[in-house]
């Protein structure tokens, strides 16, 4: 049997841990509001996978400029080497949630990031034969 395509999964920091996260990481460039460290469980602050300063700003979390930001967003993973990060402490592990601070579950970064994992991690299985298995 293969592993789970669903390694990554994203949830708000707000929402209370639960011990199915498995590997849980921070992926905003801010900590966010309100959040202690203690309360945060967290096992990494990977801030450098989030949007640049500029882009964040540029967004400002509208819904109307989210088309724009997915694609500039992407554009920035494509020479992130935290992605690579991302991806290489995925292995082995059945679970790793990428927690976000953003109040709306699919205007956010951290949505674009998942899509975006996911499709490389499909990418990949097919560039080295491992599709569908």
């Amino acid at each position: 049997m293969g592993a789970s395509k669903d390694v990554f999964v994203i949830k708000r920091i707000y929402d209370e841990a639960a011990d199915d996260d498995g590997y849980r990481v921070l992926v905003d460039r801010l900590w966010p509001r309100g959040v202690s460290k203690d309360d945060a469980h967290l096992d990494l602050w990977l801030k450098e996978i989030a949007p640049s300063p500029p882009l964040r700003k540029e967004f400002g979390h509208m819904e109307e400029r989210f088309a724009d930001f997915k694609h500039h967003y992407e554009a920035e993973l494509e020479s992130n080497p935290a992605v690579e990060q991302l991806q290489d402490l995925a292995e082995g592990k059945n679970r790793v949630t990428l927690l976000y601070g953003a109040r709306d579950p699919e205007i956010n970064h951290a949505k674009v990031l998942l899509e975006y994992l996911e499709d490389s991690k499909r990418g990949s299985a097919h560039r080295h034969g491992k599709a569908g298995k």
